[in-house]
Parts: structure tokens; C-alpha cells; sequence
């Protein structure tokens, strides 16, 4: 860390009280790119021990980048970089797809394939998409990405007849069953909040212990067939879900 984080020299460093210091050198190394989001910082002992001084002047330090939101502390894993992000938001009246949500804010959309291709479906995936004996389900897994940085990991799953060639996905899902006249017209979501497993915590580039947001779709066709089950960890730093509601008409006294 000695490149990014140069502690040696912060005796010899200009300008104020050590904690002052020690603060203004993790600014900058945040600030130049040489610290990024999700970067763990050493441990307190040890930035005290290469900087010689107390430990009292690294948490005091430390105390106020975390109270500014600069860095979080992880209880059991240590002290991240937490560089603000710019925040989305993805109104819950509308079914659109990520890459179109992508399109309306000016941003690129980018898929990462973690996995695709036909296979045996669960239980669940049986159930839910009501496959009948001997069908195979078409699932997509992927780390969807915006100006590329990481946004949301994703795991649809379709019948094997609506996608008979997942390979043929690019972009956008929605688009490529368009052209072959598929188009859900409703879904049902349900919203939860989770915390990310280690490996979804590094694929997304986020602190270990993150939380995020869980969106579990289900879209049917006009015929009423559900077209896709699918389910998405969306970044909660960087997404928020906004939903409009109207209000109803006042009760009536009763007599």
C-alpha cells in the first residue's frame, strides 16, 4: 500500500496536526484514483506503526473520513474506500429493460456473461415458468454495467422455446425477443434488501458486508404465460427504486 497510501512520509509532510495530515493524504489517494472504491485500507496498528505515530491520531483521522461517508468500517473486515457514485433511480410503474434504463439517463449499458446456455430447470424454475416434461430452460447470468461501472448482478431465466439460442443475446434481452414478436406486457416485482455474498461483493466492486438491493421479476405474455423469472442485486449505493402512488378516494362515514 506503501504506492498508493505513502505513510513513511507523513512526518515530513507540511500543514497542521498529524491527524489533519494523515486525513489529507487518504483525501488525495482517494481523489487521484490511487485509492478506489471497495480498496481496503490497512489496519490502524499498521498505519500507525509505518507512520510512527499513536493510534489515537489514526482513529481520530479515520473518525472523520467515515463521518464525511469518505470510508466505512465493516465489522470483522476492516476500513473500505466508499467514493460517492452516482445514484440512479428506476421508477417501479414502468417495465423496461436495463438496457433501455440505461438509454433514457445518456448511458452506455454493458453485460459481463458470468454463464448462459440451455439447461435441466429446478424445481423452482419447473414451477414457476410451467415447463412441461423434457424442456429445457434458456438462463443468462451476467454483471450488467453502466459507463462500465459495475451496477447489478443478474440471473434471468426463460422457457426453452421463447430463447432456443442464448448465445444470440448481445445487449439487451427484451430487444432480441422483439424481434422475433415476444413482449412481456406485465410483471410482478418483489423488492428486499440483502447483504452480498464475498464473490458478489468483488464482481460488483463494493466493500465485503455490502448490502444490496434484491429485485425478483416475473413478466408475462398477453396470453397470460409467464415469459421470464428473473433475479437482480442491484448496487445500493447506486440505486434506488422510486415507486408513484395515487391516492385513493376517501372513505365514507358509515351511518
Amino acid at each position: 500500500m506503501s504506492t498508493s497510501l505513502p505513510l513513511e512520509q507523513l512526518q515530513s509532510v507540511r500543514g497542521g496536526p498529524l491527524y489533519v495530515k494523515l486525513r489529507k493524504m487518504i483525501e488525495d489517494a482517494v481523489a487521484s484514483g490511487r485509492l478506489k472504491h471497495g480498496d481496503a485500507l490497512p489496519a490502524e496498528r499498521d498505519i500507525a506503526e509505518t507512520a510512527d505515530i499513536s493510534r489515537v491520531t489514526v482513529r481520530k483521522a479515520i473518525d472523520e473520513l467515515v463521518a464525511e461517508g469518505l470510508l466505512v468500517r465493516r465489522r470483522g473486515s476492516g476500513t473500505f474506500v466508499v467514493k460517492p457514485v452516482q445514484r440512479m433511480q428506476q421508477p417501479l410503474s414502468q417495465l423496461t429493460s436495463f438496457t433501455e434504463d440505461m438509454r433514457r439517463r445518456g448511458m452506455v449499458a454493458g453485460s459481463r456473461w458470468l454463464g448462459r446456455g440451455l439447461f435441466y430447470p429446478t424445481a423452482e424454475e419447473t414451477m414457476m415458468l410451467g415447463l412441461g416434461g423434457g424442456a429445457r430452460v434458456a438462463r443468462l447470468d451476467r454483471l450488467r454495467t453502466a459507463n462500465d461501472m459495475p451496477i447489478a448482478l443478474e440471473r434471468t431465466s426463460l422457457p426453452d422455446d421463447l430463447l432456443p439460442d442464448p448465445d444470440k443475446i448481445e445487449d439487451s434481452l427484451y430487444l432480441c425477443l422483439l424481434d422475433a414478436s415476444i413482449r412481456p406486457v406485465r410483471a410482478n416485482q418483489r423488492i428486499s434488501a440483502v447483504l452480498l455474498k464475498d464473490e458478489e461483493t468483488k464482481l460488483l466492486g463494493v466493500p465485503p458486508g455490502s448490502a444490496a438491493l434484491s429485485v425478483q421479476r416475473i413478466a408475462y405474455l398477453e396470453t397470460g404465460r409467464v415469459m421470464e423469472m428473473s433475479r437482480a442485486l442491484y448496487r445500493s449505493d447506486a440505486y434506488d427504486l422510486v415507486a408513484e402512488l395515487g391516492i385513493g378516494s376517501p372513505m365514507k362515514p358509515q351511518d
